[in-house]
């Protein structure tokens, strides 16, 4: 037909997707194209590839076909084509407190592969990345950083908070509940009506856990629009900002406004900044850095503590406090909350985003609607940011702790290490009743190589909580303590176990000092007792010596680099 004719893509018209589609030796491309459905009408326009990450086993994915849905209408509507593509996913829930954890990190450099493949091989213009949960939003972002095409990511958006006896609770209160009714705290009727009204529908487990906190960082990022990280999931307004990342990203294209122009070292800075006064997961740590290396910016561990000392602790969030992701949006969500930061001065307002204008062009007019949420710095939670960095002999490259979720009791704490070998044997010993007001546990040979994989560990912190121990035991491991954690938990403590780093070297009884304000994590032994055990000390057979985790485990950094495939 002659109108499919003169629509055909022209060689030479200067985008990215004409490798696979424009010219007469494209001719067999476009035959294939045709294959599928898609006209010659399609073919002449920007192709933007669609990354939906949705599946049948994270309660966060569950519906983000209709979020894909949404973003293709866009593109239509701002005359681009969508070509949607689907990335694996794994859900930190279900894969907890088993060997599934093992690949929950090191799914996020097979996410980011295979965006770039699908991206690289088919050509296209531009991409819309749809994420929401826990390792899927970072693997999304190296991605984009590593691509540099047009990219926008819009997540699926936060579950709601569940409603039991009048009183809202999550996820979280779920796993502090096991460690409950093994202390006789709670029944198991109880437990189980906990268990059916915690999760009450689709979205990222409601708090400020790690998949909520990568989604709003998202936001300051500058890689997603106002409202990314707060609309619930349920909500119709989450269906507008897919149709308008969808629209915006045709327009990105257009304008060649690409992730190298917006993932600048003042954006980290501000995401870091922004991530103090939300109390974010420990997680964001590793999941920033691994992002900046992708992006070839270097974040030093040491730079954290110096945004905390100056960034004021600003909404109190599950875990740590009593509000949700969507009392958050009702306050304003992310914008507000950068906004509160800008009147302080703390926040580089020249940062450009996919939205266009700089940060402060996107701060006019935008207010707090609620000060109980989002306190105002004159009455915030804590003077200063919620994640802390620790160093010492125990730590000489660093550990992190949610300095923000650690009661005033436990900010200084001495007491002897109790050590496991592995997180299924640190659990044991907590609802078993062998762990003692005091104590200091110890769980090592978790991290990105000893694990393999780093494995995120709220089984154990949330049965501490939920015995009602927190204000009187620490955690401290070469792993990950999820979002969800609450108390003295230290992590990512490096070197690890595995590379021989001195938490290889505990042994039980021995005293161990932390001081959060202080910044110090101190294993109270001589030196010359800590190098006659170095001398005496064996590298560990690897847990897993078949397939990815065995290939990741050769091949990963440190957690103080950001555990990222080098």
């Amino acid at each position: 037909m002659s109108w499919q004719v003169q629509t055909r893509p022209a060689a030479g018209a200067g985008r990215r997707s004409d490798a696979v589609k424009a010219g007469l030796q494209r001719a067999p491309h476009r035959s294939l194209f045709k294959a599928m459905g898609y006209t010659d009408r399609e073919l002449a326009r920007p192709l933007i590839g669609i990354a939906n990450s949705a599946n049948e086993i994270i309660p966060g994915h569950i519906h983000l076909d209709k979020i894909a849905e949404a973003v293709k209408a866009g593109v239509y509507l701002a005359g681009g084509t969508p070509v949607e593509f689907g990335v694996i996913g794994i859900c930190d829930g279900i894969a907890m407190g088993h060997e599934g954890m093992h690949y929950s990190l090191a799914s996020s450099e097979l996410i980011a592969d295979s965006v770039e493949s699908m991206a690289r091989a088919h050509g296209f213009d531009g991409l819309v990345l749809i994420p929401n949960c826990d390792k899927i939003v970072p693997g999304m972002l190296m991605a984009a950083a590593r691509l540099d095409l047009p990219a926008i990511v819009v997540s699926g958006g936060p579950m709601l908070a569940g409603r039991l006896n009048g009183q809202d609770i999550d996820l979280n209160t779920v796993f502090e509940g096991v460690g409950a009714v093994a202390a006789g705290r709670l029944s198991e009727e109880e437990l189980a009506a906990l268990e059916e009204a915690a999760c009450p529908g689709c979205g990222s487990c409601s708090g400020m856990f790690t998949a909520n906190s990568m989604n709003c960082l998202t936001e300051v990022l500058g890689l997603g629009l106002p409202g990314n990280g707060t609309i619930p999931a349920v909500h119709a307004a989450r269906i507008r900002l897919a149709k308008e990342a969808g629209y915006r990203i045709v327009e990105l294209v257009a304008e060649d406004l690409r992730p190298s122009a917006i993932l600048t070292e003042a954006a980290f800075r501000n995401a870091l900044t922004v991530d103090m006064a939300l109390g974010c997961s420990t997680n964001t740590v590793l999941h920033l850095t691994a992002i900046a290396h992708e992006a070839g910016i270097k974040l030093d561990l040491d730079l954290i503590n110096a945004i905390s000392a100056r960034t004021p602790h600003l909404c109190s969030l599950r875990p740590a406090g009593p509000h949700h992701l969507q009392d958050l949006d009702e306050a304003g969500g992310i914008p507000a909350v950068m906004a509160e930061l800008a009147r302080l001065g703390l926040l580089d307002l020249e940062a450009r985003a996919v939205t266009g204008p700089t940060l402060r062009d996107r701060l006019a007019g935008v207010r707090n609607r609620n000060p109980e949420v989002i306190r105002p710095a004159e009455r915030a939670y804590h003077r200063e940011g919620g994640l802390a960095v620790l160093r010492g002999n125990l730590a000489p490259e660093g550990a992190v702790v949610k300095q923000s979720a650690v009661s005033e009791k436990m900010l200084r704490h001495r007491g002897p290490a109790r050590v496991f070998d592995s997180e299924q044997a640190a659990v044991e010993a907590i609802l078993g009743g062998r762990i003692r007001p005091g104590d200091v546990i110890v769980i090592r040979y978790e991290g990105p190589r000893g694990g393999p994989g780093m494995r995120e560990m709220l089984l154990p912190t949330s049965a501490v909580a939920g015995m009602g121990l927190d204000e009187s035991v620490a955690l401290i491991s070469d792993g990950r303590f999820s979002g969800a954690t609450r108390g003295a938990s230290i992590g990512h403590i490096s070197p690890e176990a595995a590379e021989g780093g001195p938490i290889a070297l505990v042994r039980e009884g021995d005293p161990i000092e932390i001081d959060i304000p202080a910044r110090r994590l101190t294993l109270v032994v001589s030196e010359e007792e800590l190098a006659a055990r170095r001398a005496a000390w064996q590298p560990p057979r690897p847990r897993i010596e078949r397939g990815y985790l065995a290939r990741y485990a050769r091949l990963v950094s440190s957690a103080s680099r950001g555990a990222v495939v080098e």
